[in-house]
């Protein structure tokens, strides 16, 4: 049986993180803040087809950190351990972004460091607040593709728009690392198995 494909979910406090990994594993959404117990990292497991095969899925959602640690090695050591990361920002909110940047280079400077190659997708949430952005999106997009090389997708956990489509290019992303002359193609299953959560 395969390791599990370990997903880390990172942003800055109030961009909807957890809305989307909800919206993904359960299909359901909150307007509520997030609870206290958000402070406490949350491991789910779930399960994909990917080229064929049952993979088991397994998404950390992080809280935010309020400050970033001087070396990189001194990001929590299950960072490290992720096969691809989600790094999420608010469209509305420059800041968010601003924190999202500052996390992709401290995971280059481990990544650089010899933990091999870590494949990072970048997402834009609250998409049905388009009205309120700070950036375009074709701005954003060639920032994020061209100049950092990684990729990007908008998603709206409220109204469920392209969350799926993100997971899938996060698990294509990880699987064609994996399977070089295959083609990815994903299905998810959430029958498959009974989705766990876990706090930490």
């Amino acid at each position: 049986m395969p390791p599990p494909f370990r997903i880390a979910v990172l942003g800055a406090q109030g961009v909807g993180k957890t809305a989307i990994v909800e919206r993904f594993l359960h299909d359901d959404y909150s307007e509520a803040p997030a609870p206290a117990t958000s402070r406490a990292r949350r491991v789910h497991l779930s399960a994909a087809v990917l080229n064929g095969h049952v993979h088991d899925l397994q998404i950390t959602d992080y809280p935010a950190i309020t400050s970033f640690p001087g070396n990189s090695m001194q990001l929590p050591e299950e960072w490290h351990r992720a096969h691809v990361y989600i790094l999420v920002f608010d469209i509305c909110c420059f800041d968010s972004f601003e924190y999202i940047k500052t996390m992709r280079q401290q995971i280059l400077e481990t990544r650089v460091l010899g933990t091999g190659d870590m494949p990072i997708l970048v997402v834009g949430n609250k998409r049905d607040l388009q009205r309120g952005r700070v950036i375009p999106r074709h701005n954003m997009s060639d920032l994020v593709r061209k100049n950092w090389k990684c990729g990007y997708v908008e998603c709206s956990a409220k109204f469920n728009w392209h969350v799926l489509l993100l997971f899938g290019d996060a698990l294509r992303s990880v699987g064609c690392a994996r399977c070089k002359h295959v083609h990815a193609t994903i299905r998810f299953q959430r029958a498959l198995r009974n989705e766990r959560c876990a706090l930490m």
